[in-house]
């Protein structure tokens, strides 16, 4: 029998989380009971049957299927309690998986309406945030992501407003959804803003569009990290400019089959960026809808991609040094990939 070091013991950072995407199917289908929310039939049929959905984002009418899933799972968050269970549940997810470090994706205003406005809704996430790390031990904080459908005035307000909580436990901003809509300059000011007031820059590119999208994010935002990212592998130059520099590609490997940005797991191109030294970090995006959580994005890296333990431990090292974690966080992690690397293989 073939022996493997147990990728989920692996301690590893993550990354690229969205709030929304990170619930349990179980969840969803309890609080749209509890709620009377319909569910769309794909959505219910997904979530009792443990497929993910059938989605192809490459086209306007993929990526709008897409957000109608996405909506409806988000219409079943409506109490304190409601944010509470998700974000616990997310954690001990992690923790599952090996995480020490999880930074969540958020944008407070999609769910401002029901909680009372964006700063209680706000609040009452950073709140939740904090029980669900000390209970779990996982080391968790918050990414604020504007959203490019919506006006950059939105985005400036949202950049004030995490940076007003950033001794709160928010580390930096993002700036998701279809990256075909709205380019990156219109949102400079939101992330100058951001940047000002000491929040890492993280804003989605290169996932639905191809290497420009890339490059906007690092003329326009001066990223810090790159939300996906994987279409910079089309650009040698660039791929050279992110590994200089430094940038962390946030790259979600199950996520990118499943919006037909590649056709096959084996054709994320994981090797591309790893060998031209573009420090990666793998994510779940969101396993609600994906169906694979932190460390199935190993397991491909492994299965698909041919990677050893030796170069599964310096991803795991990389989400690492990629993060906001705090210095003694960072060195407890990376001693503990070590550790992983040098104990015996298991059956």
């Amino acid at each position: 029998m073939e022996r493997v070091r147990d990728l989920s013991e692996l301690p590893k950072a993550h990354l690229h989380l969205h709030f929304t995407g990170s619930m349990r199917p179980g969840t969803v289908l309890e609080l749209a009971d509890k709620y009377g929310v319909r569910l769309p039939e794909t959505l219910i049929d997904a979530l009792t049957s443990g497929e993910p959905p059938k989605l192809r984002a490459t086209d306007e009418r993929g990526w709008f299927r897409f957000q109608r899933l996405y909506d409806a799972a988000r219409s079943c968050v409506r109490e304190p309690e409601d944010i509470q269970r998700l974000v616990r549940e997310a954690a001990e997810e992690d923790v599952r998986d090996g995480s020490g470090w999880l930074e969540i994706q958020v944008d407070p205003t999609s769910y401002a309406p029901r909680l009372g406005g964006l700063i209680p809704a706000l609040e009452i996430i950073l709140d939740a945030v904090d029980t669900a790390s000390r209970d779990t031990g996982l080391g968790m904080r918050v990414l604020v992501a504007a959203n490019r459908m919506k006006h950059p005035l939105d985005a400036r307000t949202l950049a004030r407003l995490a940076v007003r909580y950033a001794d709160r436990g928010i580390v930096g901003f993002g700036l998701s959804n279809d990256e075909r809509r709205g380019m990156a300059r219109d949102f400079d000011r939101a992330f100058h803003i951001a940047r000002e007031g000491g929040l890492l820059s993280a804003p989605h590119g290169g996932e639905l569009t191809g290497p420009a999208s890339v490059r906007d994010c690092l003329d326009d935002l001066h990223a810090t990290r790159i939300g996906h990212g994987v279409r910079a592998a089309e650009d040698p130059r660039l791929l050279k400019r992110l590994a200089d520099r430094g940038i962390t590609c946030e790259v979600c490997p199950a996520s990118n089959v499943a919006l037909g940005v590649y056709e096959k797991p084996e054709d994320v191109p994981l090797r591309t960026l790893f060998e031209s030294g573009v420090p990666l970090a793998l994510g779940a995006d969101d396993p609600l809808l994906f169906g694979s959580r932190l460390a199935a994005q190993y397991e491909i890296a492994r299965h698909h991609h041919a990677f050893s333990d030796a170069e599964l431990a310096e991803l795991a090292r990389q989400s690492v040094r990629g993060s906001a974690a705090p210095t003694e966080t960072k060195e407890r992690l990376l001693a503990g990939v070590d550790t992983w690397l040098s104990e015996p293989e298991s059956a």
